[in-house]
Order: C-alpha cells, then sequence, then structure tokens
C-alpha cells in the first residue's frame, strides 16, 4: 500500500529580522518561483472575528467525532476547527438547526421562572457580555451569590436596630476612661444576648412611695393644628437617685428582702443593651452575699439618647445645639417638663404607704410614685427594683397608673419627617420613623412600664418652635400604648429581657467581694466587665449647674432677625416670650 506523502513548502529565510523577507530582498534565493508571491492556502478553514469577541480553545483534540450533536453544541469552543474540511458545513447545519420551527398550532412553552431562570435572564441581557467559558459563569454565579448574601446580611443588621442601619463611619467616645489597672474580667457579645431566655414570676409589690396627680385627658385631643406651648416648672425637684444611695432599698436589704438590688433605668439598660449604639456603664457592688447594681454621678442614664440608632449622623461638635450631647440634655429637660404639664394641677392626689422618700418635708416635688417590686430568680435569689410611675387616672372607678414620656423633634431634615404636616394624617409613619432612629430609648420606655406594671404609656410628640431655637417647644399631640401591646409591635421579649439579667447576675454572683462596672464598648456591640478599685468613681467631677446669670440667654437682636427672615411667626412668637435657659 502506497503511503501518502505530505510536501512541505519553502520556507525563506530573513536573516534581518522576524517575519518573511521581503520579495525584493537579495539575500533570499528561492528554489521554487511560483512560491514566491504570498498565497492563500487552499482547503484552510478562516473564521473573522473582531477584537471584542472572546477567544476560546484554538483546537480541541479530546472532543468525539463520532457525536455529532456533541460537535455540533461545542462548535463555538473553539475558534479553528482541524477535524476536517466540513467545519462550515457543519456550523451552517447547526444555524439551520436553531433556526427550524415546527409549525403545530401550539403555543410555545411557558417559561419557568425559577432560580435559574432568573440568572440566565440577567446575563442574557443585550446590554451585558456572554460569558464565553464555562469558569466565567462559574464565577459570575458567585458574584450574584455574594451580592445575594450581602442583601441579607444588610437586611439582617437593619432589622437588629430596629429598622435603621448603624453608623459605622462614626466614632463614639466611651463612657467612662478606662484604666490601666483594671482588670477586664469577661467581654460578651451581643449576639449572645440575643439566644438567652428566662421567665419569671409575678411580681409582689413591697412597698409604695410618693403621690401622684391625675392626667388631664384634654392632652390626648391635641393637634399639631391647635398645639400647645411646654412650660417649664422650675419650683419642682425631680429625682435620679442610684440603688445605694435609696433609703428605702437599705432598709429592704437590711432586712434581707432580696439579694439584688436595682432600678429600673439600670434594669431597661441591661434588657435592651442589645439595641444600644452609644456607650453606657452599670457599677456593680459585691457586698457579703448581696449585689447592687448602681449608676455614677452624672452618668449617661440620666440623660435621654436622641437619634441614636438613625443612619443620619449628629454633628460632632459638643457645642453645636444639635449634637448628641446637646440633644441629650434637652430631651431630658423636655421629658421632665412634659411629665409634669399634662397633669391636672388642682391640688388633688393620690398618696401611698410612705411619702417621697428622696424629698425633704415641705419641698414641693414632681408627681412621682415610687413602687418597689421584687421578682423571684430562683429558689433561693431574688430581685429588688425600684420601678417609677408619674400619673394616674380613675377609669370605672379603678386607679389604672400610666408613665409619661416625651419624644422631641429638633430638626426634620435629620429624620425626614415633618410632625407638623404628618402627624395628623401620618402618625403611623412618624410613629415608625421614631422607632428606626431612637429604637433603644423606646424600647427602655418599654422595659420600665413593664417593670413598673403601669397600664398604659403616653408618648407625647413635642417639637421646637424653630429648629434654630433649642429652648422653646410646643406640645403636638398625646398619644397611649399598652405596654405589653407596644412591647410586642416593636419585637420586645420580656423572656429574653430577664434572660439577660439572670445571665449578668448569675456571672456577679460568682465573683469576690469588691467593686466592679459593666462597660459597652463604644466601637463594638459588646459589653464588658472591670474590676476596679474600691474607691473608684468616688472622686469623679460632677458638673454643677451654672447660675442663673451665667446660663445661656436669648439669642442676640442679630440672630433673632435671621430667624424672622426665615420664619417670622415663629421669631415673632420667640421675641415676645422670655427665652430662658434650660433648668
Amino acid at each position: 500500500m502506497a503511503s501518502s506523502t505530505f510536501e512541505v513548502g519553502f520556507v525563506p529565510f530573513n536573516p534581518d529580522g522576524w517575519g518573511p523577507p521581503e520579495a525584493t530582498s537579495s539575500t533570499t534565493t528561492n528554489p521554487n518561483p511560483s512560491l514566491s508571491s504570498p498565497t492563500i492556502p487552499v482547503n484552510v478553514p478562516f473564521a473573522p472575528f473582531s477584537r471584542s469577541d472572546k477567544l476560546g480553545r484554538i483546537a480541541d483534540w479530546t472532543r468525539n467525532l463520532n457525536n455529532l450533536s456533541n460537535r455540533r453544541n461545542n462548535i463555538s469552543d473553539s475558534v479553528f476547527d482541524f477535524t476536517g474540511d466540513d467545519s462550515f458545513a457543519a456550523t451552517l447545519a447547526a444555524d439551520e438547526d436553531s433556526s427550524f420551527r415546527l409549525v403545530d398550532g401550539k403555543p410555545p412553552p411557558r417559561p419557568k421562572f425559577g432560580p435559574k431562570w432568573r440568572f440566565n435572564h440577567h446575563h442574557n441581557n443585550p446590554s451585558r457580555h456572554l460569558p464565553q467559558r464555562r469558569d466565567e459563569e462559574v464565577e459570575a454565579r458567585k458574584r450574584e451569590a455574594e451580592k445575594e448574601r450581602a442583601r441579607r446580611d444588610r437586611l439582617y443588621h437593619m432589622n437588629r436596630a430596629g429598622g435603621g442601619q448603624r453608623r459605622e463611619a462614626a466614632v463614639f467616645k466611651s463612657s467612662v476612661e478606662i484604666q490601666p489597672e483594671w482588670n477586664m474580667l469577661e467581654q460578651i457579645p451581643f449576639s449572645t444576648f440575643t439566644k438567652l431566655a428566662f421567665n419569671v414570676p409575678e411580681p409582689e409589690d413591697l412597698l409604695f412611695c410618693g403621690a401622684l396627680e391625675p392626667y388631664d385627658r384634654s392632652y390626648d385631643r391635641l393637634t399639631p393644628k391647635n398645639e400647645r406651648r411646654l412650660e417649664r416648672f422650675k419650683n419642682r425637684n425631680f429625682f435620679k437617685v442610684t440603688t445605694t444611695d435609696d433609703p428605702v432599698i437599705r432598709r429592704l436589704a437590711n432586712e434581707d428582702k432580696a439579694t439584688v438590688f436595682a432600678t429600673d433605668a439600670i434594669l431597661s439598660t441591661l434588657m435592651c443593651a442589645s439595641r444600644s449604639v452609644y456607650s453606657w456603664d452599670i457599677v456593680i457592688q459585691r457586698v457579703g452575699n448581696k449585689l447592687f447594681f448602681d449608676k455614677r454621678d452624672g452618668s449617661q442614664l440620666d440623660l435621654l439618647s436622641v437619634n441614636e440608632t438613625s443612619q443620619e449622623p449628629l454633628p460632632e461638635l459638643k457645642e453645636d445645639i444639635n449634637s448628641a450631647y446637646s440633644l441629650s440634655v434637652e430631651a431630658a429637660y423636655i421629658n421632665q417638663n412634659f411629665s409634669q404639664q399634662v397633669l391636672v394641677r388642682d391640688g388633688r392626689k393620690v398618696t401611698f404607704d410612705e411619702p417621697n422618700p428622696f424629698a425633704n418635708e415641705g419641698e414641693e416635688v414632681a408627681s412621682a410614685g415610687y413602687r418597689y417590686r421584687r421578682w423571684k430568680l430562683d429558689n433561693e435569689m431574688y430581685l429588688v427594683a425600684r420601678c417609677e410611675l408619674q400619673s394616674v387616672l380613675e377609669v370605672n372607678n379603678q386607679k389604672q397608673f400610666l408613665t409619661l414620656n416625651a419624644l422631641n423633634e429638633f430638626d426634620s431634615k435629620y429624620t425626614g419627617v415633618d410632625w407638623r404636616q404628618k402627624l395628623e394624617t401620618q402618625r403611623g409613619a412618624v410613629l415608625a420613623t421614631e422607632l428606626k432612629n431612637n429604637a433603644n430609648k423606646m424600647a427602655k420606655w418599654t422595659a420600665q412600664a413593664l417593670l413598673a406594671g403601669a397600664d398604659t404609656m403616653k408618648l407625647g410628640y413635642v417639637s421646637r418652635v424653630h429648629p434654630r431655637d433649642h429652648f422653646n417647644h410646643v406640645i403636638l399631640g398625646v398619644v397611649g400604648h399598652k405596654p405589653r401591646d407596644f412591647a410586642s409591635q416593636i419585637n420586645l421579649n420580656m423572656s429574653n429581657m430577664w434572660g439577660i439579667v439572670k445571665t449578668i447576675v448569675d456571672f456577679c454572683m460568682k465573683l469576690d467581694e469588691g467593686k466592679y462596672v459593666l462597660v459597652k464598648d463604644p466601637a463594638k456591640p459588646q459589653v464588658r466587665i472591670y474590676e476596679v478599685p474600691a474607691d473608684a468613681f468616688e472622686n469623679d467631677y460632677v458638673e454643677e449647674p451654672l447660675p442663673e446669670d451665667e446660663q445661656a440667654q436669648p439669642p442676640t437682636e442679630d440672630a433673632a432677625t435671621a430667624i424672622s427672615s426665615e420664619i417670622s411667626v415663629a421669631a415673632t412668637d420667640v421675641e415676645d416670650k422670655e427665652i430662658t435657659a434650660v433648668p
């Protein structure tokens, strides 16, 4: 059998560089002049392509030539096909098969809208390039999966924050300066708090002190159109006494009524710790077999945070009227005055077992009722807490206890909702915005109402007369809520809150006698427990209120003129009435 031969043509040599020599070069001798001119090879397939096309394999020697369908399906994997002279015929056949349609009168099949369809629909968009290789398609799927995972994580963190995403760019300071001699014992991330649960039986009332004034129901009918000016109560004293300074708690501790002692403000801070963003601290004292939860003098627990969980950052300058500290002082001032203005001040009071334990004889005090309640944590451990109520209401000859708190609007540019326009027609949207921006504060108010056994919690909506005037305010409306229903609405679980308290109490009961401090990390969602010296925080500087003549004064004439140019009605109202400082 004669063997086939393959004749190799003449290949000229170019000593001057790469590529074939010029046709006129005399250094090259061509024994076959017919091959000196470039000619197009015969029976060699040629596939033109543009620069935007992505190239696959030049040749695939592993393909099964017996499987024609496989050959047709994978023909686009290579640019050149050296498997035979019928390459273009196969391509033409594939194109003809793809354009073939059977006319049978049946409607085309309905597309399946599954995950695969969503991926193909997204990537078959003419504005996007199709993946040319298998590895590119896998990478595209990975990118889509990463985007979906990031979206779910973003929604998860928004729900954890009460509807608001936490401000990662903001830098917060610690509420207490960590000293180098302090010994850190434990750090607990907030992620562990969400898994805790503990059920306590109904509490027992040990003592009721103070006196309450009835609530004025006319404030329930307030609207932005018939607003009321917020009054100032300079002659009424408000008390924020810590646990160990309470004479009633000291007496109950001496009588061995419980093992753990605290106040409702401290307990609510622990219960709602996972919703907090700003730093706070609680002092823990282990004395014998008893545990006392205290707050420092001038602690952040005496103030009210504003826009703590909002996405919009507040000004960092402390002197700015819209900074976090200035708004906290303003909110505390509004909350105290609101709780006394909405009462019927005709001399009628509901008195209890003992008078106000913090007031001197003949001293005018704010309407407040202190309810000392005891909860059973286990067979040998009880917890006593002082809970506060602000008012009482007669309904069907029965007393209903109320807690009074006020939300404050300082500038609608930060919240995005103007109360004067939305409060009457879209009250739900206003409340939802406040729940997003102040998730921690409203959760603590709800927890305090549940601890005190309040029948109703009243929320007041107080706004500035003008966004640049932080001294004068108006009450736009008051809304009442049932504490248990409101807790369910904001996803506040009582068993989870008591689980947090029980876990911290169990950990502290294992410590030696001494003083400790629980600090919320200013940058991370976690708390740390430090062992501190016995004399820690005793010599802390407490900022005293300024004398009357040194307190903040009304705006100057230039400032008043600037305000009147923006809103003349509000400026006229401000100038007609004296502006005094926050007490």
